[in-house]
């Protein structure tokens, strides 16, 4: 800042503008770190589906669309711009502390009035709106008070656009901290305090240059004219919020295709939204520099919109052509921060480009839009909201809309087409403001942009069906004989099925969910079979995801079973992958006993006063962003006050892509939510692949003998031949799986960290480990812990002596 001209200022009110823009830095940090907090919490109450975080996303946006559009009008223009900004930003972390305090009262209100039926999008957008308009109205205001330091010279907009860049330098900072410290290490009130510290801290150090410096909004500036506006600014907004529309839509389809070759963890969000803003941050100081010096902003502006268009293009060929086919090996090294740098520069390959241009696009606006006398205020606060009423556009298009409606592909086309219309919104409103003599020339460059945008549009490539099949794996599989059955992008996921050497599998996120290979089959009969076979008369099921409806197959197959509900987030997933499965899932789709139920399955069962004999889950990996809460014990607690007495429950653990640290997180976290719950190992080749955790309100017995009966009793001739497919012909070898229980481990998962809703602490355990197989080493000392569980294991005494002689197991 030494070299800029507002240096020439001796005043005390000049001297402070850079200590302004470390205020934004601040600010902008305390904001991504409670927008990052605030919608992990709310999505445990209204949910995590696309619809409900396009509801948090959208309030939240508004918010400060809101706060940026009134703020100005509401406070008078004499007063102290730096004592407001640090009223403002005392009342922020003020208010972000009493959020904190109240979301569970908001949850447990929300809960009662969706039990009873009253589960719509209004209930969660009124909770959003509780929870996040009184913050974020706050937080768009600040850049418009403190606009009004300045005046609406180029040297003064041009200190606007610093601001804004300062204010985004903070975001990324906040988005890092927050996704790779404070919520790893500690929790989400933690997070919280540190932000409300930060905001009061800014505040305190504003209210002390408010001290040192005189008031220039007092009237050492020029009378403001109320009508003073730029001619055509109309045209200027307009290309403002087609800008923002099209940053927030290319940033949803740009984050879903990149978690798709990195992994879809909640480091791997964290970074691309840090290259995102960071581009933006840079983008806009840059866009500062030119818009102090330029003469034709509008002309700069739209230049910098048709350069996006080409930036678009860039990125969806980087996205599809390119890296997915980076020949790396995401196994070669488990330390994770290897991973994380080549993940870094593959994000900054294909957004950094384009969120440059979109941060140079704000501060080129405001240049095009000021005019002498103008209310800096007024001014930035209009170009902000225009900018984002855009992005709340583009945020909800792009995920609700553009995606599910018309693929990446295509969406990314579109995007490229609106980007040329802003662009010659740009220039047409330039060239209309000058002579008419130009004309020509105007006309000629419209065609040219036309004729480049058709050109880029066809550039534009389809998702390759491997990346969404095999993701961050790509490179490691053979793809001979493979062939793509289906590929489906949804409101929520992008999924595929895939068929090679006789063997179909299931693929969300970028990774294989379900297959008909022998230890995969075995797994998901075993989530539905012990459960079944373990309840004595069971009559209602609920499957938590549908995966390839192997495991909700199960139940149809028992003959006292009246109701099955399967809970699945993703509508293209039994709609269009089960029927792939049918011969294993025994056509689970079309049995008239079977309700599929769209939604989250934790905002379902918050929500749902049903109750079941059997609870199943066959959730995605831990590592995944949001899967963590299916594993948590506010969830277990949830699920068993959806229990029947007598009833079952059954969880899904990995050992694969895991360490030692996330298996005992997960089976301590279950424990400690069903004290008496054991363990059923799917060992593969002898070594640890996954185990079925299985769970009730009341001490487990478990009858060998009466199960035996009913397996070789005439109503239940399917459920044995779905049992023999997978290996088990006998009740025998059903036991010979018991891998364990809570007291024989105790010892060994004294260290483990629970899994709750305020820490979220899995999903960051199992991220640092996704290219680790080491979990798998911990299954053989697992069994050597095993003890003969007499009082669970009951039967007459010639049953429970061949138990114990099978197995072999100490007492």
């Amino acid at each position: 800042m030494s070299n800029s001209p507002a240096d020439s200022h001796s005043d005390p009110a000049s001297r402070v503008l850079p200590f302004m823009i470390l205020l934004f830095v601040g600010s902008g940090c305390a904001a991504l770190m409670y927008e990052i907090v605030w919608l992990q919490m709310l999505q445990l109450v209204i949910g995590s589906s696309a619809v409900s975080l396009g509801v948090l996303l959208a309030t939240f946006m508004g918010g400060m669309c809101w706060g940026s559009l009134t703020w100005p009008r509401l406070v008078a223009e004499g007063r102290h711009p730096l004592k407001v900004y640090a009223v403002l930003e005392a009342g922020i972390g003020v208010i972000g502390l009493l959020v904190l305090m109240a979301l569970p009262l908001a949850g447990n209100v929300y809960a009662s009035i969706a039990s009873l039926g009253f589960t719509g999008v209004t209930l969660r957008a009124v909770v959003a709106a509780v929870c996040l308009l009184p913050p974020t109205f706050m937080m768009g205001a600040t850049l418009p008070v403190i606009a009004r330091w300045v005046e609406t010279t180029p040297r003064g907009i041009s200190w606007l656009g610093f601001f804004y860049a300062g204010n985004i330098v903070g975001a990324v900072l906040g988005c890092l901290l927050a996704g790779f410290y404070l919520l790893r290490v500690h929790d989400m009130a933690f997070a919280t305090y540190c932000a409300a510290g930060l905001n009061f801290v800014v505040a305190a150090a504003a209210y002390a240059l408010a001290l040192y410096s005189p008031n220039r909004a007092a009237g050492a500036q020029a009378p403001r004219d109320e009508r003073a506006r730029a001619p055509l600014a109309w045209a200027v907004y307009v290309t403002l919020a087609l800008s923002g529309l099209c940053a927030l839509s290319a940033e949803v389809i740009w984050t879903r295709l990149l978690s798709l070759m990195l992994g879809g963890t909640v480091y791997t969000f964290s970074l691309i939204l840090g290259v995102f803003l960071a581009g933006l941050g840079i983008g806009s100081g840059v866009g500062s520099l030119i818009a102090q010096v330029s003469r034709r902003p509008r002309v700069v502006l739209g230049w910098c919109q048709l350069l996006q268009a080409a930036a678009v293009a860039w990125a969806a060929g980087a996205l599809a052509r390119v890296l997915p086919f980076w020949p790396i090996d995401v196994y070669l090294s488990s330390d994770s921060s290897i991973g994380f740098q080549m993940d870094l520069v593959r994000c900054a390959y294909a957004v950094l480009p384009s969120a440059l241009l979109w941060g140079a696009s704000f501060p080129l606006a405001l240049a095009s839009l000021a005019a002498p006398g103008q209310d800096p205020g007024r001014l930035v606060g209009g170009a902000y909201a225009a900018n984002t009423v855009g992005a709340i556009a583009g945020s909800l298009a792009g995920g609700l809309v553009l995606v599910p409606g018309i693929g990446t592909q295509h969406a990314q086309q579109f995007l490229i087409g609106l980007t040329v219309i802003s662009a010659l919104l740009a220039f047409g409103s330039h060239w209309s403001i000058q002579a008419g003599s130009r004309a020509i020339g105007a006309a000629a460059g419209a065609v040219g942009a036309v004729v480049a945008a058709i050109w880029l549009v066809g550039t534009v490539p389809a998702i390759p069906g491997s990346l969404v099949a095999y993701g961050r794996e790509l490179m490691l599989y053979d793809l001979e004989g493979s062939e793509t059955l289906y590929i489906g992008e949804g409101l929520n996921a992008t999924v595929g099925v895939t068929e090679q050497d006789s063997v179909v599998k299931f693929h969300v996120a970028g990774k294989v969910e379900a297959s008909t290979l022998p230890e995969d089959m075995r797994l998901q009969r075993m989530l539905g079979h012990l459960p079944a076979l373990f309840h004595p008369n069971p009559k209602s099921v609920l499957i938590v995801g549908f995966g390839a409806g192997v495991t909700a197959g199960c139940f149809v197959n028992y003959p006292g079973i009246e109701r099955i509900v399967i809970c699945e987030i993703e509508p293209l997933i039994p709609q269009f992958v089960g029927p792939h499965f049918s011969a294993q899932n025994y056509d689970i789709v079309n049995d008239p006993r079977v309700e599929i139920v769209y939604d989250d399955a934790r905002h379902y069962i918050l929500t749902s006063n049903e109750t079941f004999d059997i609870i199943t889950s066959d959730p995605i990996h831990p590592w995944v962003k949001g899967a963590a809460s299916l594993y948590t014990t506010d969830y277990f607690e949830l699920v068993k006050e959806r229990l029947n007495p007598g009833g079952f429950v059954t969880q899904w653990v990995p050992f694969y892509q895991s360490d030692e640290a996330v298996v005992k997180s997960e089976l301590a976290t279950f424990f400690e939510a069903f004290p008496g719950g054991t363990i059923w190992g799917n060992d593969f080749g002898g070594v640890g692949y996954d185990v079925v955790m299985l769970g009730q309100k009341e001490p487990t017995v478990l009858d060998a003998e009466a199960i035996n009966d009913r397996i070789v009793s005439q109503g239940y001739s399917r459920v044995q031949q779905s049992l023999l497919d997978v290996g088990f012909g006998s009740v025998l070898d059903i036991f010979s799986l018991y891998a364990g229980r809570d007291e024989d481990l105790r010892g060994f998962l004294a260290d483990a960290e629970i899994n709750r809703d305020r820490n979220l602490r899995l999903q960051y355990l199992a991220g640092l480990q996704i290219s680790s197989n080491a979990g798998s080493a911990m299954y053989a000392p697992m069994l050597g812990l095993r003890r003969f569980p007499a009082d669970i294991f009951g039967g007459s005494d010639l049953v429970v002596e061949n138990l114990r002689r099978v197995m072999n197991l100490p007492e």
